[in-house]
């Protein structure tokens, strides 16, 4: 029986998490290896409203701000060769991924 590695990437910056999940696809591709996805999960929208007036006089008008935080998820077969590359990707500080075996 093979173990998998299920690997979790999220990140606010979606054009880093894809370049991320471009070099994993790329050593699952090199080393002959099974692997399934990028799956996307649900994008976390996180919203603060705040008024415009900083004393809180005149017009309720509001500004919206919003930070998004996506989410990818990957599974490969975790073999020792596969997991050793996959260690020495350089990952982005915006990047934050967690490695889960099964």
């Amino acid at each position: 029986m093979v173990r998998k590695a299920r690997i979790r990437l999220t990140s606010t910056d979606y054009k880093k998490l894809e370049e991320v999940c471009s070099e994993l696809k790329a050593i699952a591709e090199k080393t002959g290896v099974k692997m399934v996805g990028p799956v996307p999960l649900p994008t976390k929208r996180l919203r603060v409203p705040v008024l415009k007036s900083p004393c809180g006089e005149g017009t309720s008008t509001w500004d919206r701000w919003e930070m998004r935080i996506h989410k990818r998820l990957i599974e490969i077969d975790a073999e020792e060769r596969v997991m050793r590359r996959i260690m020495r990707i350089r990952v982005p500080e915006e990047v934050h991924v967690t490695i889960e075996l099964i």
